[in-house]
């Protein structure tokens, strides 16, 4: 049986690296589509092969996407949560989706599975499906709306004759993150923490959202957004699962979120002279300080989806920042 073919956009990132693990470990052949200034050493001792380019460069796509391509995911994404980033922001997320989707339509590829995002859904919500409004565009903050537009150039492209199917993670957790849940956990390690914020949020693997997207391909109806969650919890009981994994004090209080909010602003307020982004913005604090539940029962009922539990997304984050020599006890 010949080997399907899929381009994956984001694979030099967390949920990419996953992703291209998954599919070769399903015997596909991967092409990785990456900005010509990023880090491929991993790529390389995968051997994917290596396409550079920009999305946002209409004219670089042109040879990327191969014909008779079975599938691309399109996972790369601008994440920032600073005002200032907006305008490269839009490129990023907007204009590089429909340069992509214009290139999967002129190549033909057999189906386009676009990594979204719960954003979409606004800042605060209760329980939400995938039939809840999307409130994305009327938030302030460019990560909600630029993810909303981007959802909006899919549905375009499906009009035109795209086979798309859009999939919507939320906090994901696991092996190859540095950067987002795996910081707060080094910083509880090493006794930095500041303090945990009072919101809620709903927590998923990095495996499971990986295999979630593979799912989507093969059994994902056009047109239709799956939610891939995982467990609904408020932030301090996610970051006191991780104190119990490394052996840490329970964690008693959050912040409170006015003090989270002045710090924030503060710290924008700095950017403006740094040019820098901080790891407080105010934007941050309106979501880490949001409350947000989820039900994927949609991609469970459809695509067979499934979740880990919340101990095991951690302990596997923990198992790999200890390898990667990320954690006191490794140094």
């Amino acid at each position: 049986m010949e080997k399907k073919r899929a381009l994956v956009t984001g694979g030099t990132g967390f949920l990419g690296r996953h992703l291209i693990e998954e599919l070769l470990e399903r015997g596909w052949n991967v092409a990785a589509f990456h900005r010509p200034s990023a880090n491929v050493a991993h790529l390389r001792k995968l051997g994917v092969e290596l396409r550079p380019g920009e999305l946002h460069k209409e004219e670089t796509l042109g040879q990327v996407i191969s014909p008779g391509t079975d599938a691309v995911f399109h996972v790369a994404g601008d994440t920032s949560m600073w005002r200032f980033a907006e305008k490269q922001q839009y490129l990023a997320n907007v204009t590089g989706t429909r340069n992509l989707l214009n290139a999967a339509l002129t190549a033909g590829v057999g189906r386009f599975v676009h990594t979204s995002s719960v954003a979409v859904y606004g800042v605060e919500f209760d329980q939400v499906t995938e039939e809840a409004p999307h409130r994305g565009r009327d938030v302030p903050i460019g990560y909600f709306r630029t993810k909303t537009q981007a959802e909006e150039e899919v549905r375009l492209a499906a009009d035109k004759g795209l086979d798309a199917v859009i999939v919507n993670p939320c906090n994901v957790v696991g092996p190859y993150d540095a950067h987002n849940w795996g910081r707060l956990i080094r910083m509880l390690d090493d006794g930095s923490l500041p303090g945990v914020p009072p919101g809620t949020g709903n927590f998923c693997h990095g495996r499971d959202v990986a295999i979630g997207h593979i799912l989507a391909y093969e059994k994902g109806r056009t047109g239709e957004n799956y939610l891939l969650g995982g467990t609904n919890a408020s932030f301090l009981e996610a970051m006191n699962v991780a104190a119990k994994l490394l052996g840490k004090p329970e964690i008693k209080k959050t912040t409170p979120a006015a003090l989270l909010k002045i710090v924030g602003r503060v710290s924008e307020w700095i950017s403006w002279i740094t040019k820098k982004e901080p790891e407080l913005t105010p934007e941050v604090c309106a979501l880490v300080c949001a409350r947000q539940s989820l039900g994927s029962d949609k991609a469970f009922r459809e695509l067979g989806y499934q979740s880990a539990d919340m101990e095991t997304m951690f302990r596997d984050c923990i198992e790999w920042l200890r390898k990667e020599g990320l954690l006191s006890e490794s140094r």
